[in-house]
């Protein structure tokens, strides 16, 4: 059974940062392109950020530049280093297998101004 677990996640004023950590059981999670998604109030859940089993990595507009997606074969773990984070990037922040359905928890970020 497919484990996801989000950490890390809290509230954080504008300009500061955070890192979210997503540990995965399960799953062979060295073959697999994860990613972080992130569902803002009243929005549909977008991804934000991928990164594949070959280390690649790929960002929406709206974080490139201050996300940085990473991931720890060795931990089955996956990160998401968030600097000057804005408001706007107040959501719920969940990782998955890209393309693939079943969601953990999430973790709660909530950047105030």
């Amino acid at each position: 059974q497919v484990q996801l677990v989000e950490s890390g996640g809290g509230l954080v004023q504008a300009g500061g940062s955070l890192r979210l950590s997503c540990a995965a059981s399960g799953i062979i999670f060295n073959i697999y392109a994860m990613g972080w998604y992130r569902r803002a109030p009243g929005k549909e859940r977008e991804l934000v950020a991928s990164i594949t089993a070959g280390d690649r990595t790929n960002y929406a507009d709206s974080v490139k530049g201050r996300f940085t997606i990473s991931r720890d074969n060795a931990k089955n773990t996956v990160y998401l280093q968030m600097s000057s984070l804005k408001p706007e990037d107040t959501a719920v922040y969940y990782c998955n297998r890209v393309g693939y359905d079943g969601w953990g928890q999430g973790t709660q970020v909530t950047v105030s101004s």
